[in-house]
């Protein structure tokens, strides 16, 4: 019996878990590595080792390089303004407000809706005869318009996704004492010095989530921006994930694509490495 507990170490109860791990991620994950040396055209087995040539492509291709800039755009757009709205929203509706929790179900709604159609729906709205240029009294082609495109895919985004801020601040909110703003208050601390000394040092923690959420969702960002415009016009909203996907689908340059994804890949790791450890740091200094 002890020579078989000997042989039968705890971990072995976790392989089952470690080998769907492996299948399912660890192997796709080498494979795709492995695949962006090549020339393969996702058909059969038939591709040449080519080294860097794929990189080389990307980094030389003026439609590739204005995607890396789209892409940059949108998630600076969506981070500032994402997390700006969701913090206005979970300061109002921490407030002692009677209908408080029926504003909370109305701004979080859009989050639980799929991106495909929101994406449909603001194509309605966007439309030139739409309600929003009938709202404003413009005549703008939201979509059509290579100058607000990349501004208009963005609004839908945070249209979306601010209700998913405005829960983790109001988590954060929350979590404040309220004996440190009656102590403020006491030291005749106004509402603007109470938040800016007492409230936003504490919500230190969820910041650092919402940026981090917000910026890996604005960087990998793709269902929007190709049912909205599919890259268009022209390349004015093309991404670097829309990129991945017309180069593999369209085109059949599964190698290429595989390069365009690891690159993503590392870009989004690196930017999401160098933000942790900023905003850690923050947290701990204050």
């Amino acid at each position: 019996m002890s020579r078989f507990n000997a042989l039968s170490p705890s971990w072995l109860f976790a392989a089952p878990a470690l080998l769907v791990y492996a299948v399912v991620v660890l192997y796709p994950s080498v494979a795709g590595v492995v695949y962006a040396f090549t020339d393969w055209s996702g058909i059969g087995q038939d591709m040449r080792f080519v080294g860097l040539a794929n990189f080389g492509s990307l980094f030389g291709d003026d439609q590739a390089m204005g995607s890396i800039g789209n892409t940059l755009l949108l998630t600076v757009a969506i981070v500032v303004v994402q997390n700006g709205v969701g913090l206005l929203l979970a300061l109002g509706v921490n407030a002692k407000l009677k209908s408080r929790a029926l504003l909370r179900v109305v701004f979080f709604a859009p989050v639980v809706v799929s991106p495909v159609m929101v994406a449909f729906l603001w194509k309605y709205v966007y439309d030139p005869a739409g309600g929003l240029n009938a709202l404003l009294g413009l005549h703008v082609d939201w979509l059509g318009d290579p100058s607000v495109a990349l501004w208009s895919i963005a609004g839908m985004v945070v249209w979306q996704y601010a209700g998913y801020s405005m829960v983790i601040f109001l988590a954060g909110l929350e979590g404040v004492p309220y004996e440190l703003h009656e102590a403020a208050m006491i030291d005749g601390a106004g509402p603007w010095q109470r938040f800016r000394y007492v409230t936003w040092p504490l919500l230190a923690p969820a910041l650092t989530v919402n940026l981090m959420l917000s910026t890996i969702g604005g960087l990998k960002l793709f269902d929007q921006v190709f049912a909205a415009t599919n890259g268009g016009p022209g390349y004015a909203t093309e991404t670097l994930s829309t990129v991945l996907y017309k180069q593999a689908f369209v085109f059949g340059k599964f190698g290429y694509s595989t390069a365009v994804a690891l690159v993503l890949a590392l870009f989004v790791a690196a930017v999401s490495l160098v933000q942790v450890y900023y905003l850690r740091s923050r947290e701990v200094a204050q």
